[in-house]
């Protein structure tokens, strides 16, 4: 129905789509996720939610935008993620209180076929990210996440699609990464 038509008082008859019909769902972009994660960041009801533990992070499961999935996590003071990717998804966070640091890699790791690699110089990055603060990143986007503080608790926003199929967990000895397990939905 166009405006006009909505006030004018005219009727428009939908016709439904034929069962043949494919539908398809746009994946939202990066700027959608993003936008989804800082505006759950700044809602004080949403963020109530969320049972704060004094040693071990905690989280809530939300439903994101066009069939992603998000996350609202509580870092204890001197929590972290350890290094990781995201399966192949692309992601957004903000943090809502407290302060994060993110390290991570300035270069697309090969998706399988290794276990070990020696990273080049200059491939480390690491910024701050207080409340308010976030970043949208890519499917192939390695990282850890680490709340530097030793008093006070971080809470943050995290967004993928499509939902994480997978995670890669690494360390870091120097400048040699190699995989140090792999986590499926099914170890969440």
């Amino acid at each position: 129905m166009t405006p006009s038509a909505a006030l004018s008082g005219s009727t428009t008859t939908a016709t439904a789509p034929s069962p043949t019909a494919a539908t398809t769902t746009v994946a939202p972009d990066l700027t959608t996720l993003l936008t989804f994660a800082q505006t759950v960041a700044a809602d004080p009801d949403a963020l109530d939610r969320l049972a704060l533990h004094p040693t071990e992070r905690t989280w809530v499961r939300l439903d994101g935008p066009g069939g992603s999935e998000a996350w609202l996590i509580g870092w204890p003071p001197g929590s972290e993620t350890g290094w990781h990717d995201h399966g192949g998804s692309s992601g957004a966070f903000v943090t809502a209180r407290g302060s994060l640091s993110e390290l991570s890699l300035a270069m697309p790791l090969p998706s399988s076929g290794w276990r070990s690699l020696e990273l080049e110089e200059g491939v480390d990055r690491q910024r701050s990210l207080p409340a308010g603060r976030g970043r949208a990143f890519g499917p192939h986007h390695v990282h850890q996440v680490v709340n530097p503080s030793a008093a006070d608790h971080a809470v943050s926003v995290h967004v993928y699609h499509p939902p994480l199929p997978r995670l890669r967990r690494y360390e870091r000895s120097g400048d040699v990464l190699s995989v140090a397990a792999v986590e499926t939905q099914e170890d969440w």
